[in-house]
C-alpha cells in the first residue's frame, strides 16, 4: 500500500528500460518502495536496469519480466502472473517509441508501429492493469504521455497523434476508475534529454528524466490527475492550442 505520501511499496514499470521510469523508480526506492517489476523486451539493456536499481539499496527485490507493446495477444497472460504474485501499489507506463517522421511518412507501414506501439498497446496493456488494481482495491496508474498529444504539429505529428490518443484514452480510463479506490495520472513532459531524443534540436523549456521523475513524485503525493513537465508548459500549450492554424503553421515547430 502506498504511505500518507504517495510512495508505493511495490511498482510495476511497463517499459523497463525507460530512463524516465528508471529515474522515478530510484527516486520511489529511495522513499519506500521494495519491489520493482520490470517489463519490457528481454535485453542487455533491461537486465543492466534491474541490477542498478538492486544496489540503490539493501532488500530490494527486482523482477525482469518479458514483455512487448506490439503483441497485446500475450498481455492477458503476462500481466495477470504479475498481479497473482501479489498486490502492486504502481504501475508506470512508460514504453512508448518516438519514430522518424520523414521515414514514417514515407513508410506507412513505420507508421504504424509508432501507433500501435504509443497507442494500441498501451490501451492493451492499460485496461488489463487497471482492472487488475481494480480487483485489489487501491493503486494508481501513471501514464507517461506527451505535450506532443497537444496539437499535432508538422515535425512529428505521426507520434504527436498517437500520444494525442493516449492522453485522451488515460483521462476516459481516470473518470471511468473515479470512486473506484484506484487513481490514474496523466504525465505531460515536454522535449526530455534522453537517448531517445539525442541528436535532435532541443526544445525550449527542456527538462531532464529526474526532473520528471521528481514531479510524478509528487503528483503522486497530491494525488494529481495530470502533471506537467516543467510546469510552464500548461501555459504555454493552453496559448498554442488556441491558435488559428494559418499561425500555427508559421510558427518554427
Amino acid at each position: 500500500m502506498k504511505d500518507a505520501f504517495g510512495a508505493p511499496q511495490s511498482l510495476l514499470v511497463l517499459g523497463g528500460t525507460s530512463e524516465i521510469a528508471l529515474a522515478t523508480a530510484r527516486r520511489l526506492i529511495a522513499r519506500r518502495t521494495r519491489t520493482v517489476w520490470l517489463a519490457g523486451r528481454p535485453s542487455p539493456a533491461l537486465d543492466a536496469a534491474a541490477a542498478s536499481l538492486r544496489e540503490l539499496r539493501a532488500g530490494v527485490v527486482v523482477h525482469t519480466v518479458p514483455f512487448d507493446a506490439l503483441d497485446p495477444a500475450s498481455h492477458e497472460e503476462t500481466l495477470g502472473k504479475i498481479f497473482a504474485e501479489g498486490d502492486i501499489d504502481m504501475v508506470l507506463l512508460a514504453f512508448g517509441v518516438l519514430g522518424d517522421q520523414a521515414h514514417d511518412e514515407a513508410t506507412p507501414l513505420a507508421a504504424v508501429q509508432v501507433a500501435q506501439t504509443n497507442y494500441t498497446g498501451a490501451v492493451s496493456a492499460g485496461l488489463i492493469c487497471a482492472g487488475a488494481l481494480q480487483d485489489q482495491g487501491h493503486g494508481s496508474l501513471v501514464v507517461l504521455s506527451s505535450v506532443a498529444g497537444e496539437r499535432a504539429r508538422r515535425a512529428n505529428f505521426i507520434y504527436g497523434s498517437s500520444k494525442a490518443g493516449l492522453d485522451a484514452f488515460a483521462q476516459g480510463l481516470g473518470d471511468a476508475l473515479h470512486g473506484t479506490g484506484v487513481h490514474v495520472m496523466v504525465v505531460r513532459p515536454g522535449f526530455v534529454r534522453t537517448r531517445m531524443t539525442a541528436g535532435l534540436a532541443e526544445a525550449p523549456l527542456a527538462t531532464t528524466p529526474e526532473a520528471v521523475a521528481y514531479a510524478i513524485e509528487l503528483g503522486l503525493w497530491r494525488r494529481s490527475e495530470t502533471v506537467w513537465v516543467p510546469g510552464a508548459l500548461r501555459v504555454v500549450m493552453a496559448a498554442l492550442r488556441h491558435l488559428p492554424r494559418p499561425v500555427f503553421r508559421r510558427l518554427p515547430l
